[in-house]
């Protein structure tokens, strides 16, 4: 199912994830890893977002025309448990319809590297997402990165905030790299579309 919304609105790509250096490399940072690559691609750095506890870059992604979208890709500052705060914020200040949300986020139950995109849905134990859909309610869409489940009795809460293995890191350039991509896709061809691709 795909959201019709204004073609010309922006879109708002979350990349969820914990400030601060000692978090970077956290199975629950990917969403930063992946918005900071977009960021790249567009040519922009974040910075900090007037009074929203956020960072953002502006920019257009897609061919160069009529086709392109314009994006906000946003760092929310506040915490993961706090996300929606700023994102309700950013949306409100920018006009972006929810239905032109885009959170990227760590996801327990796929397996390490598998993508898969989806619209609403619950928030499966997130405190990210559950901020969110409690801030914006649950028509947003979700590009979930596989980071699968903690092995033996480790903690989902130690998991998370563990830096990914040496194991995954030599895979996980790629997995980012594919899921800017589809993020990109999904704003530019529609959910469906990038379902069909980026699915796994």
């Amino acid at each position: 199912m795909d959201v019709t919304t204004d073609p010309g609105a922006p879109w708002l790509i979350v990349g969820l994830g914990n400030p601060g250096p000692e978090y970077a490399m956290n199975r629950h940072n990917v969403g930063f890893m992946v918005v900071d690559l977009l960021a790249g691609r567009v040519g922009g750095k974040f910075k900090r977002a007037g009074k929203a506890q956020a960072q953002v870059v502006e920019g257009r992604i897609g061919p160069p025309g009529p086709g392109s979208r314009r994006v906000v890709l946003v760092k929310p500052m506040s915490f993961m448990n706090l996300s929606g705060g700023p994102v309700n914020a950013l949306r409100d200040f920018y006009k972006v319809p929810v239905g032109n949300v885009v959170a990227v986020h760590d996801e327990l139950d796929i397996d390490y590297g598998t993508l898969r995109l989806k619209l609403g849905g619950g928030d499966n134990g997130h405190n990210g997402l559950k901020s969110i859909t409690k801030a914006l309610g649950s028509d947003y869409h979700r590009a979930r990165f596989g980071i699968g489940r903690p092995p033996g009795r480790m903690q989902v809460a130690d998991f998370v905030l563990k830096d990914f293995s040496s194991a995954e890191r030599k895979e996980l350039d790629y997995f980012v790299d594919r899921a800017a991509d589809a993020v990109e896709c999904l704003v530019i061809d529609g959910l469906e579309r990038a379902q069909s691709t980026y699915n796994s």
